[in-house]
C-alpha cells in the first residue's frame, strides 16, 4: 500500500520532470530576478535621486530604495538560497514546478505593487509584500519540521523579516514614529543570517579546498563555543542598535562585536585560499561584517565616520558581496558545472568590491559626493549586470548533463 508520504514524493518528482528548467529549483528564478531587480532598482533610485523622474510609490524615494534593496533584491536571493539549501539540509525534494512558479509570481506582484502603490494602494502592496515572506516561512517550516531538522531558527528569522517588512510599510504610511525601524530590523536579521549560515559555509568550503591542495594543518573548523560567543555579541549589539540607534553604549557594543567578528573571520585562513576566487570572495564578503559593525559603532560615538558609509558597508558590502559569492557558486554547482571561477566571474567580484568601497567612502572622497555615488553605483550595478550576462543563460536553461 502506497503511503501519503510516498505519494507526495512521487508528485514532486513528477513536477520536477515536467516543469520548465527555470522552475526546477528555487535558485533559478530568484537568483536571476534578484540580480535583475538589484540593477533595475538601482537605476530607478539614481534617476529619482537626480530628479529625472518621480517614482509612483507611496514610499518616498529614499525609503523605496532601502525597502526594495532589502525586501526586494536581498529577499529574493534569500528565498532562492533557502529553497535550494533546505532540500540539502532535510534530504527532501525541492519545491519545483507550479508551486515554485506561484511563489515567484507573488514576489513579482509584490515588487510591482510596491513600485506602483500610489495606483494599487498601499494596503494591497503591503499584503502582497509581507505575504510573500509569510508563505516562504510556512514552506520552510513544513520542510524543516517534517525532517526534524536543526535549522528551525531560519524559519524564525523569516518570520521576523516579515514583521520588519510590515513595520517598513507602517512607517511609509506614517503609522510609526521611527521611520527607520523596519529598515534597521531587516539589516539586523540579514547580518545575523550571514553570521549563522556563513559561519558554517565559509569555513567548510575553505577547509575542503585546503584539503584538496594537500594542507594538513591549521584547517578551519565548524562553529564552536567561540562562534556562539561572537554571534551572541553581534545579536546583542545589533538589537541595541535597533532599539536605541544613537546610544553611546550601543556604539561600544558594536565595536566589541566587530572585534570578535574580525577574529572569527581571521581564524578561517582565507588568505591561504587566495588562488581560488570562489573561496576567497566568501571571506571578502564576510569581512565586510566586522568592517560595517566597526564603522557603525564609530559613527554612533561621534567620530567623523558617516552613518551612511557604515550602513552601506553592511548592505552593499557584506550583503552584496556574499550574495554574488553564493549565487555564482550555487549556480555552477547546481547546474552541473565545474566549480571554477573564470575571468568574468572574477570581474564580478572585483566590481562589487570596488562599488562597495566607493559607496562607503563617498562622503570622504575629494570629489563631488553625488558623482562618487553614481560612480560607485555603476561599478556595483555592473557586477550584477555581468552576473546576468554570464549566469543568466545557465539559470534559465537546462543542465548540460540533462538531469532535472
Amino acid at each position: 500500500m502506497i503511503t501519503r508520504g510516498e505519494q507526495m514524493l512521487a508528485l514532486r518528482k513528477q513536477r520536477m520532470a515536467d516543469s520548465h528548467p527555470f522552475f526546477r529549483g528555487g535558485y533559478r528564478p530568484f537568483f536571476l530576478s534578484g540580480a535583475l531587480w538589484a540593477l533595475v532598482a538601482l537605476i530607478l533610485w539614481l534617476g529619482a535621486l537626480s530628479s529625472t523622474f518621480t517614482l509612483p510609490s507611496h514610499f518616498d524615494p529614499l525609503a523605496w530604495h532601502r525597502h526594495e534593496m532589502l525586501f526586494g533584491f536581498v529577499g529574493a536571493v534569500i528565498a532562492g538560497f533557502l529553497l535550494t539549501a533546505i532540500p540539502n539540509w532535510t534530504g527532501r525534494l525541492p519545491i519545483a514546478g507550479g508551486p515554485l512558479a506561484l511563489l515567484f509570481g507573488l514576489w513579482l506582484a509584490a515588487r510591482a505593487a510596491v513600485l506602483f502603490s500610489t495606483q494599487v494602494g498601499p494596503l494591497v502592496a503591503a499584503l502582497l509584500d509581507v505575504g510573500f515572506y509569510v508563505i516562504l516561512a510556512a514552506l520552510a517550516a513544513r520542510e524543516v519540521f517534517a525532517a526534524k531538522n536543526r535549522n528551525a531558527p531560519v524559519v524564525v528569522l523569516l518570520l521576523l523579516l516579515a514583521i520588519a517588512n510590515a513595520l517598513d510599510h507602517f512607517a511609509a504610511a506614517g503609522m510609526v514614529d521611527d521611520d527607520g525601524v523596519g529598515t534597521r530590523a531587516a539589516i539586523v536579521i540579514v547580518i545575523l543570517m550571514i553570521s549563522l549560515i556563513g559561519g558554517r559555509v565559509v569555513p567548510s568550503f575553505t577547509r575542503n579546498w585546503l584539503v584538496k591542495q594537500g594542507a594538513q594543518s591549521r584547517l578551519p573548523t565548524q562553529p564552536g563555543r567561540f562562534d556562539i560567543i561572537v554571534i551572541t555579541a553581534t545579536a546583542l549589539a545589533m538589537a541595541g542598535w535597533l532599539i536605541a540607534p544613537f546610544s553611546s553604549y550601543v556604539g561600544f557594543l558594536l565595536l566589541v562585536a566587530a572585534a570578535l567578528q574580525a577574529v572569527r573571520v581571521a581564524r578561517w585562513s582565507g588568505v591561504r585560499a587566495w588562488r581560488d576566487p570562489l573561496v576567497l570572495v566568501l571571506h571578502v564578503g564576510y569581512a565586510w561584517v566586522p568592517v560595517g559593525l566597526c564603522l557603525l559603532g564609530l559613527s554612533i560615538l561621534g567620530t567623523a565616520v558617516p552613518g551612511s558609509g557604515a550602513i552601506h558597508a553592511l548592505t552593499a558590502g557584506a550583503m552584496g558581496t556574499m550574495i554574488l559569492a553564493v549565487m555564482t557558486r550555487a549556480t555552477l554547482g547546481h547546474t552541473g558545472r565545474e566549480l571554477k571561477a573564470d575571468g568574468a566571474t572574477t570581474m564580478i567580484y572585483v566590481l562589487v568590491t570596488v562599488g562597495a568601497l566607493g559607496r562607503v567612502a563617498a562622503p570622504l572622497l575629494p570629489m563631488d559626493y553625488m558623482f562618487a555615488v553614481r560612480l560607485s553605483g555603476m561599478a556595483w550595478g555592473g557586477a550584477f549586470l555581468l552576473f546576468l550576462l554570464v549566469y543568466g543563460p545557465k539559470l534559465a536553461g537546462p543542465r548540460p548533463d540533462g538531469r532535472p
